[in-house]
């Protein structure tokens, strides 16, 4: 018994294929039973001569048409697709363009703002610089190194620490001290005996020249300007001046 022999199944371009042998061999064979004189053709035959040349001319448009028309779509999707990639590149230019527009403007803001606080800044500065004084220096004052420089060096301090006395009153009291000698000691009066003696062109003793002491003056108690001061300082406590000291105080 034969077995069954199973046939793999047609495609729809083989089934388009044995369609158009089919129709071409029927064409084939109406055209060989059709007589060389048309005369002697028999009623009937050239209807179907006809209908199987139609047949064979519609197979062909039909073919022509659906190649045609994929033609056309790929036509169509390639031209989307080339128009589709041009306004992407178009779009990445513009935006490219705008970026750099952008920094470029950024760019430009930032120096003009820089250069206007930079001279916004050397203009208050040349402002700042005229309207401030001009300062001379100004010399260290000097002073003799004898009794009238003393006196007046001994004033000034005075002056800047408050203590009253006048050039006339110091002056008074030191010649009647001590003759002007910064030098001079007492040594025979009450203060010598109580081994305190008065020192120096105002005659002071040393616990009383330690409680006066002006600040900024020597330490040293035969040291001029530091014991007319501290004398000053003492008669402007318990006397008011040294003005109004006329003997021994």
């Amino acid at each position: 018994m034969p077995k069954h022999i199973h046939s793999p199944a047609l495609t729809k371009h083989h089934k388009i294929a044995l369609a158009g042998v089919a129709t071409l061999g029927a064409a084939a064979l109406a055209f060989s039973a059709v007589p060389s004189n048309a005369e002697t053709v028999t009623s009937g035959a050239p209807e179907t001569a006809a209908k199987v040349a139609y047949g064979t001319e519609q197979i062909k448009d039909v073919t022509g048409t659906v190649t045609d028309q994929l033609a056309l779509q790929n036509v169509k999707v390639e031209a989307i697709a080339a128009k589709s990639k041009a306004t992407s590149a178009h779009q990445r230019h513009a935006a490219h363009v705008k970026k750099v527009h952008a920094a470029h403007v950024a760019h430009v803001h930032a120096a003009h703002v820089k250069h206007a606080a930079a001279k916004r800044t050397a203009g208050q500065a040349a402002s700042r610089s005229a309207q401030r004084p001009q300062i001379q220096p100004v010399a260290a004052k000097t002073y003799a190194d004898n009794l009238d420089g003393w006196i007046r060096q001994a004033l000034d301090i005075m002056n800047a620490k408050g203590i009253p006395g006048s050039y006339n009153g110091l002056h008074r009291n030191i010649m009647r001290e001590s003759s002007g000698n910064p030098n001079a000691i007492n040594n025979w009066d009450i203060n010598a005996i109580n081994g305190i003696p008065s020192k120096g062109l105002l005659q002071v003793i040393p616990p009383t020249f330690a409680t006066y002491h002006v600040s900024g003056t020597s330490w040293n108690i035969y040291n001029p300007v530091a014991n007319i001061t501290a004398a000053a300082n003492y008669a402007a406590h318990r006397y008011g001046s040294i003005d109004n000291v006329n003997s021994a105080y």
